[in-house]
């Protein structure tokens, strides 16, 4: 065989690097995307990166994603000492590529966690806002760092973090830069779970492991919803609930399931746990 030319060869290198930042593993109905460069820092290639493994994941018949990352941090954020001398057109395709991505991952229709530790700053705490459920360390600390560059937040913190604990302390997150604690986002409805340290990787895999289990086109129903009442308040998710129910209840899970509960009760007993396929 041929030894590669030269242009192949930086190919090969670009795709050791994507594998090397981001790389997606499955087992069973588990998906898993890791941050494998830490301190996770967030530049052009993390965003191509995790473009590619969130194909991955949608291509695969995977129940849940989980999101974790090696090192003491989850994410540092963005790369900022590689920015000066880029220009604005780059500077916007490198936020527009961010974007795409944390939006692909927001529009599968599955479940996902994100577990994180340590500093989970700027573009990274963004990442972890594209979760269903966020799952933190006691040494979790969130922040979005970008006022401090005299920037905003690029890929949604600002909006996403006004839905869930008003404009109010979004502005005091976004302009003032302050941080919250893994204690302080969960009484804020940002985190779901605080565990300590070293049981946020079990805590984490047993939440994927009973998520594989669950009906999933129900989560994915509940996804929908939840982005309805986000862009349209209750009358939008209320307008889009019919349709869903009405293909919710054709599906193979809850054609099975509806039986199993109703001989359950004609029985006097409560149903014990049904088995869901994802279908």
């Amino acid at each position: 065989m041929l030894p590669p030319s030269q242009d192949q060869a930086s190919h090969l290198t670009e795709e050791v690097d994507i594998i090397r930042n981001i790389r997606f593993e499955r087992e069973g109905a588990i998906g898993t995307i890791v941050l494998a460069d830490p301190p996770n820092w967030l530049n052009i290639e993390f965003a191509e990166s995790l473009r590619v493994a969130v194909h991955q994941a949608s291509e695969s018949d995977i129940r849940v994603l989980h999101i974790r990352a090696e090192g003491p941090d989850f994410s540092v954020g963005g790369a900022v000492r590689e920015w000066p001398g880029k220009s604005a057109d780059w500077f916007r395709t490198f936020v527009a590529e961010v974007n795409a991505s944390y939006r692909a991952l927001e529009l599968l229709r599955i479940p996902i966690v994100c577990s994180v530790q340590g500093e989970v700053l700027g573009g990274g705490f963004e990442l972890a806002l594209s979760a269903d459920f966020l799952v933190a360390a006691e040494s979790a600390r969130f922040q979005c760092v970008e006022i401090t560059t005299g920037m905003v937040p690029l890929a949604g913190a600002v909006q996403r973090l006004a839905d869930m604990i008003g404009p109010a302390r979004t502005a005091r997150m976004a302009m003032l830069g302050e941080r919250l604690t893994a204690t302080e986002a969960a009484e804020l409805n940002v985190v779901s779970w605080v565990v300590p340290d070293d049981e946020l990787a079990k805590t984490g895999t047993e939440l994927a492991e009973r998520l594989a289990r669950g009906p999933t086109k129900g989560y994915a129903a509940i996804r929908a919803l939840l982005k309805a009442w986000s862009a349209g308040g209750t009358p939008g998710a209320d307008h889009l609930m019919y349709d869903l129910t009405m293909d919710l209840y054709r599906s193979e899970d809850t054609t099975n399931a509806i039986p199993a509960i109703a001989r359950a009760m004609d029985r006097g007993e409560m149903a014990a746990d049904i088995p869901f396929r994802g279908r």
